[in-house]
């Protein structure tokens, strides 16, 4: 035996039988596959970046400026009363958190399917039991199989994505109440995933404001990536304070970096610019999919984030055809059985829209 092969007996089992997490090469085209905001800083925003971010002093490790971040997304989403922030490296460092915070004997994670891939990633690098329930048909939840599972399974963490990837729909307020208080009555954690909330036309912010008491339990996820800053690396959790110092425990120290930490602070400070960003993509969303229904042999579902969930009669053959005339897109037809023949369109800048309606084989 080698060295190489002995060394390789000691990574885990499960591991070695995993895929790692797959990113298209988008070179040379236009880029509709990971659900980013596809405006650049204007150019007179880029240079001011640009100056603070030559100031930071890097030769330190991250100080002062990651509680002002924090302070200063508390004002931005009107922190509830008695709740305080989390500051990851993107939603998924969050996610391998809450993961390892609640990695107890028996404990299972739990998640509505077709959902977010690292919910069941994170369970199962942990060593933890994933247990997913189907959504309907339509994509909603199926509220009867939901309590069933939670009752039977007494999960300690329940992912409720709002708006759902690669769904792109927000739950029904009155049954996710209902799941809410499921996982209560059970002592689990509800984790409402807010990825896509600059898009969409509600947030669960609200309704805790509105009820804290019911709230205890439940902690908000939310990120920068769709905001306009995918490549910052940074999400935010929103939870009651006793349930976030718990939480905090685990987290890494400095794991969030002074660079990413500024560029943070600046977008924040210049919130109207982002503001105006997603409303344009809200807007080109809505024409978009005008014109996808518009098409005989394509059915776009609705959405309330930045992407659109579309099914044709080849998902494959169409992803080829679109890749083929220079347009990525998410294939995610093979994710589950739902999803047969679907694939997920990124909503881009009019031009980028534009070329994807036009490179569409025009027999799918």
């Amino acid at each position: 035996m080698s060295r190489l092969q002995a060394a390789l007996q000691r990574i885990r089992q499960d591991v070695q039988g995993m895929h790692a997490y797959a990113i298209q090469d988008a070179r040379g085209l236009i880029k509709l596959d990971a659900m980013e905001n596809p405006y650049p800083l204007p150019p007179a925003l880029q240079q001011a970046l640009g100056q603070r971010l030559g100031a930071v002093p890097i030769h330190r490790y991250p100080g002062p400026r990651i509680e002002d971040l924090k302070a200063a997304l508390a004002r931005f989403v009107g922190l509830p009363a008695g709740a305080t922030l989390l500051l990851g490296n993107g939603s998924d460092e969050l996610i391998s958190l809450l993961a390892l915070a609640c990695d107890v004997p028996g404990a299972t994670i739990l998640a509505p399917v077709p959902g977010f891939v690292m919910y069941e990633m994170s369970a199962r690098l942990q060593g933890l039991r994933f247990v997913g329930v189907p959504l309907r048909p339509d994509f909603e939840l199926d509220e009867p199989a939901m309590l069933a599972a939670i009752e039977r399974e007494r999960p300690a963490l329940t992912y409720l994505a709002y708006p759902n990837n690669p769904t792109a729909n927000l739950w029904d307020e009155a049954v996710l109440r209902r799941l809410i208080d499921a996982v209560a009555a059970v002592g689990g954690l509800a984790v409402i995933d807010e990825a896509y909330q600059p898009f969409a036309s509600r947030t669960w912010l609200d309704v805790w404001r509105a009820e804290p008491q019911a709230h205890g339990h439940v902690l908000i996820m939310r990120t920068l990536s769709k905001f306009g800053l995918a490549g910052v690396r940074l999400g935010y959790l929103i939870g009651a304070q006793p349930l976030v110092a718990e939480l905090d425990k685990v987290r890494p120290p400095y794991n969030v970096g002074s660079l990413n930490a500024e560029c943070a602070l600046f977008a924040l400070e210049h919130a109207d610019e982002y503001a105006r960003q997603a409303a344009a993509i809200r807007s080109e969303r809505s024409r978009l999919l005008a014109a996808l229904a518009a098409l005989p042999s394509v059915q776009p579902y609705p959405s309330e984030a930045n992407m659109i969930l579309v099914r044709v009669p080849d998902a494959t053959r169409a992803f080829t055809g679109l890749r083929a005339r220079g347009v990525l897109v998410k294939n995610v037809s093979t994710m589950h059985p739902l999803l047969a023949n679907c694939l997920r369109l990124t909503v881009g800048t009019p031009a980028e829209n534009d070329a994807l309606l036009a490179a569409l084989p025009p027999s799918l």
